[in-house]
């Protein structure tokens, strides 16, 4: 297993079936302030829920359909990066992240996050990553920004979600913006 480092003690690495019990309690720990903006802690309730989650990544990945990666922070899992959807044969990708309270506005998930976009355009040949986001979820919006993605539009009152319908912004990166940035 390879694990990357984001400095100030947190690493990147896969996150995979084996470590659903982690995965878990971290997303025991984080579930009130994940689920703000994400069903993620919704759909991962229990241990065989979240096996379920993590294997439908296991699979994508054996797919080449998307990835999974955790952020550890002085060997604490505390949230994560993913390509929600991964199309090498069009070069269009989608990537997200999700973390718990604790790890917040140490900049993590925008130093993972351009780890995978860089991988994704240099290594496999993307052409556009997507950053889907609700509207109220300024830390993410300015995830994005930072990543340089540019807003591509708003889907209004596309996403009902804990029945409320929420607004999505689309954000994107081109791969020949990302490599002149």
């Amino acid at each position: 297993m390879f694990a990357i480092s984001l400095g100030d003690g947190a690493e990147l690495r896969p996150l995979e079936p084996w470590q659903a019990e982690e995965f878990l309690a971290h997303m025991d720990r984080g579930r009130a302030f994940i689920g703000r903006h994400i069903g993620l802690p919704d759909a991962t309730t229990d241990l065989d829920s979240a096996r379920r989650w993590l294997q439908s990544y296991a699979d994508k990945a054996a797919a080449d359909a998307g990835r999974l990666y955790g952020i550890w922070l002085d060997g604490l899992l505390v949230g994560g990066v993913l390509f929600r959807l991964f199309d090498a044969a069009t070069g269009n990708c989608e990537a997200g992240c999700w973390l718990e309270p604790a790890a917040a506005g140490r900049g993590l998930v925008t130093r993972a996050t351009r780890l995978i976009i860089d991988w994704a355009i240099r290594e496999r040949g993307m052409h556009r990553v997507e950053w889907l986001v609700s509207s109220e979820n300024t830390p993410s919006i300015n995830v994005a920004r930072r990543l340089g993605m540019r807003r591509d539009g708003v889907l209004r009152e596309n996403h009902p979600y804990r029945g409320v319908r929420q607004d999505t912004e689309i954000w994107s990166v081109l791969a020949p913006e990302w490599r002149s940035a």
